[in-house]
């Protein structure tokens, strides 16, 4: 078999798997791409949310904004048995429901969540579900979702 026959067969063999290599590196592009926005948040030691700049944090979004949050989380005094040191779920103010795709559990160190903004306006808190220390009932941070 000549050399060009061969290297023919060879490319027609590689075909396949460099076309799945190529779609999957051009979807790897477009999720990087759409992450959005990068909101850097602390739950802090003292069983509180921060944001850099902010003496009384608010988290703003547009409706349907697509974010990444990151959240640095420190240890409070308690720890949930799965390790989770706080909690942060978001909640509707005006009957206080749960946004779906917005409760997570943090570990300690710095975790990223890739998330959506609420389509509806209006006002929302994010809290701490996990019981992090006595301090842990204040352990919230108004979100507004803006048309």
């Amino acid at each position: 078999m000549s050399w060009h026959a061969l290297f023919s067969k060879w490319m027609l063999a590689l075909r396949w798997p460099l076309a799945v290599l190529a779609l999957c590196s051009c979807a790897w592009g477009q999720t990087a791409q759409t992450q959005g926005r990068v909101i850097e948040i602390l739950a802090d030691h003292d069983s509180r949310f921060r944001i850099e700049g902010q003496k009384q944090p608010v988290l703003k979004l547009k409706a349907g904004e697509r974010i990444t949050l990151r959240i640095n989380a420190k240890k409070a005094k308690n720890v949930n048995r799965d390790g989770a040191i706080h909690g942060f779920t978001l909640l509707r103010v005006k009957d206080r429901i749960p946004v779906p795709g917005w409760d997570f559990e943090l570990k300690p160190g710095v975790q990223e969540f890739n998330v959506t903004a609420p389509g509806e306006p209006g006002e929302y808190i994010a809290v701490c579900t996990v019981v992090c220390s006595e301090e842990h009932e204040g352990m919230n941070m108004k979100v507004v979702v803006l048309p």
